[in-house]
């Protein structure tokens, strides 16, 4: 991908072509398996990731560009968690793939002074679109280790035997 200018354009780019290969032995019972009540799914991190993208990323990123100095609330999963709870992990992922891949071909599009672009956040004060980006890279890195540690402890641990004591799993 050629550098606009833009931080973290690649990672975003890159973050479902990861989470695929990190789900490509799952059965939809493995996505659904959560380790204890209180912690998500994959597939509930997956409908976070597709609600997210669009009705946090999207949102605010039009904004950026079309208001000066919008403000923006905070934005809280918890608060969507009914919203998660039935969905589909393969109609979550496929969404969350296609909203992701025009948010970057978007991006792509956008010139580096893009990134100076303010807002007022309630949370964190004034925040620029390029930490916004960096945000978002976090983000998924979160999202990207906690599936991985879902995946660790539903598909390969019990599997590895006596070997797999030496994993200190959090999934």
């Amino acid at each position: 991908m050629e550098d606009q200018g833009l931080p973290c354009l690649q990672l975003l780019d890159s973050t479902p072509h990861i989470l695929r290969g990190l789900m490509s032995e799952l059965t939809e019972e493995d996505a659904r398996w959560k380790p204890a009540e209180d912690r998500f799914s994959i597939a509930e991190v997956l409908a976070h990731l597709s609600h997210s993208e669009g009705h946090c990323y999207r949102k605010r990123l039009d904004r950026f560009l079309s208001e000066e100095r919008p403000e923006f609330e905070p934005d809280d999963a918890q608060m969507h968690l009914a919203l998660y709870r039935n969905a589909d992990p393969e109609d979550a992922f496929d969404h969350f793939e296609e909203q992701r891949q025009n948010n970057v071909d978007y991006l792509c599009e956008l010139p580096a002074s893009a990134g100076n672009r303010r807002a007022i956040h309630q949370e964190y004060g004034e925040i620029t679109l390029s930490q916004m980006l960096h945000e978002w890279a976090l983000h998924d890195l979160a999202h990207i280790r906690q599936i991985a540690e879902l995946v660790r402890a539903r598909k390969y641990l019990e599997g590895a035997g006596p070997m797999g004591r030496e994993y200190q799993l959090r999934p």
